[in-house]
């Protein structure tokens, strides 16, 4: 009798879907689920409904999408770092790399792949960051490590916007997405003062004059970044 005949099979990496389109859910989740080693241990809309099956699932990885509808990724990613120190998370997320990966990586994130690659690309990831590993870019590698050994960066090649702060580009992206000062406040659970100060500092940072510019630029880059 062979001597591992009654051996248990190994367990199984549990995965949270963080993402607020349900085709986009379930689709990773198909993919996710034909891996043998890989299971969907829950999948989430937004902030609230993540952190709650985090906690109640215990998942080993999170795949986050940055553009939740009324929160933002990367202020979950800094929660569940906070609550689950353990946890790998990666994002997938339509948003180029160059403006959202070193915030993501920053707030906690271990990897981050963008919707214009395959899904099997998440996988890969996903294997990468329960090894330990963090799963980049080769572009956003050399990037990273030319900032420890290399000069002082110059950072001239970067847009304006990249020089928002998180929750500035928060702010930004929904006022893109056509979203007035209160709706943002109730979305972003921040005062409707709080919002219109941070309204303030992005248009001096962009160098915008008034509120319709701002708003025009928004959009502009929404659209870009579909």
């Amino acid at each position: 009798m062979p001597a591992n005949r009654d051996k248990p099979p190994e367990p199984k990496a549990r995965i949270l879907i963080v993402d607020d389109h349900p085709a986009v859910r379930e689709a990773l989740a198909i993919r996710i689920e034909r891996e043998r080693d890989l299971e969907v241990c829950g999948e989430a809309a937004d902030l609230a409904e993540a952190l709650r099956l985090a906690d109640s699932t215990r998942p080993d990885v999170a795949v986050i999408d940055v553009g939740l509808k009324s929160e933002s990724g990367i202020d979950l990613i800094k929660r569940l770092k906070a609550r689950h120190d353990a946890l790998r998370m990666i994002v997938w997320s339509m948003y180029s790399e160059e403006l959202y990966a070193e915030r993501a990586l920053r707030a906690g994130a271990m990897g981050y792949i963008t919707k214009e690659q395959a899904t099997g690309k998440i996988v890969e990831a996903i294997r990468h960051v329960l090894g330990g590993k963090l799963y980049l870019s080769p572009a956003l590698s050399e990037k990273l490590l030319a900032r420890f050994v290399g000069p002082a960066p110059q950072r001239s090649d970067e847009t304006p916007v990249a020089a928002l702060s998180d929750r500035e580009l928060d702010v930004f992206r929904l006022i893109g997405q056509g979203l007035k000062t209160a709706e943002i406040a109730a979305q972003l659970h921040l005062s409707v003062k709080t919002v219109e100060t941070y309204r303030d500092r992005i248009r001096a940072k962009l160098d915008l004059s008034d509120g319709a510019k701002l708003a025009l630029s928004a959009m502009q880059w929404v659209q870009e970044n579909r």
